[in-house]
């Protein structure tokens, strides 16, 4: 038979997991690194819950049954590729008849290791949203639109930093123009549990770095606390000339699409104002991109400025920097922070 293990024991065990949820269910949330065989279809769940709420739920579970049975073979057939050395844990939303079933399935089978997450997904869930609230000191990197901050973390993180990327757990830059290129976003669900999973991995005893963001990346939410901790973090702005930000741009986005940035562009056209609008889209026509990136910094040099002048300026730190290259700044970097 199968054992029933706690999410703790679950996520130190190292063993592959299997989310017996619907894809739907899956998409919306799930374990970090997990596999998805779903029981039922999105289809299928909803079929058995019609039958749950208007018949009973004896009539539910043979519906289930019937579903399932043609599919057990091949359950087990992804299960061993999944799991070639026959030790797995299975899960579904609460732990209960679907991972249940699915286990006892598999421990029948052939698996000499089977574990069933005790409460399931909702449990992982829980045990994110705690883990948020240990403590863990973060350090910011600041800086106006264009100053290379995701290129200078990457940097650091080469220099044995501890950096969480949250933009590219996102798969968005944060902009007007932060979904050009990107991959499909998570839910604001799934971008927590791949924060957790980095932050999981961080050594609590030194600080980790992420970079300035608003409360939304994209359509991806920060997790509240720990929002609250960048907003109370020290904040290391850096301070680079704006033509020299306005090349960095031309470097990042003069190879996209140029009607995606002609979008971009429309989205912020009430900020920018009609006329810088339209003097935008016509350098644009032109290919003279700098120009454009000069005309968008308007706007985000403002917009930036008026966060910034939200912040604790006790807690914030200027570091004057003269052009985006990137290695050389963030040795700059740890050089201020080993003077401070």
């Amino acid at each position: 038979m199968f054992s029933v293990t706690n999410i703790t024991d679950a996520l130190k065990s190292g063993l592959p997991v299997i989310d017996v949820r619907s894809p739907g269910e899956f998409r919306q949330g799930h374990i970090p690194n997990s596999v998805n065989i779903p029981l039922f279809t999105d289809e299928e769940r909803a079929q058995v819950g019609i039958v749950y709420k208007q018949e009973s739920e004896a009539a539910a579970i043979e519906l289930g049954y019937r579903i399932v049975e043609p599919k057990l073979s091949n359950f087990l057939h992804q299960s061993r590729i999944v799991a070639p050395d026959s030790a797995v844990i299975v899960h579904c939303w609460r732990g209960g008849m679907r991972s249940s079933a699915f286990a006892k399935h598999l421990s029948e089978n052939g698996f000499r290791d089977v574990r069933l997450i005790e409460g399931g997904y909702k449990s992982f869930r829980k045990y994110v949203s705690d883990f948020f609230s240990e403590q863990y000191s973060l350090k910011v990197l600041g800086g106006y639109t264009g100053s290379g901050k995701t290129f200078i973390l990457h940097e650091l993180s080469k220099m044995g930093h501890q950096v969480i990327d949250l933009e590219a757990l996102a798969n968005h830059k944060g902009s007007a123009f932060g979904g050009i290129g990107q991959a499909e976003q998570p839910s604001t669900e799934q971008f927590e549990n791949l924060m957790f999973e980095k932050l999981s991995a961080m050594d609590f005893k030194k600080s980790v770095w992420v970079e300035d963001e608003s409360l939304n990346v994209g359509k991806c939410v920060i997790q509240g606390t720990f929002f609250a901790k960048m907003q109370d973090a020290p904040m290391y702005v850096i301070d680079i000339p704006k033509e020299e930000r306005a090349n960095h741009l031309v470097k990042e986005y003069a190879n996209c699409d140029r009607q995606l940035l002609q979008q971009s562009l429309l989205k912020i056209s009430k900020r920018l104002g009609g006329q810088n609008v339209n003097k935008a889209l016509e350098f644009l026509d032109m290919n003279d991109y700098f120009n454009v990136a000069l005309i968008t910094l308007f706007y985000y040099d403002k917009a930036y400025q008026n966060v910034m002048n939200t912040r604790n300026i006790n807690n914030v730190f200027r570091i004057q920097l003269s052009d985006t290259n990137h290695k050389e700044n963030a040795l700059k970097i740890e050089k201020y922070l080993e003077n401070e």
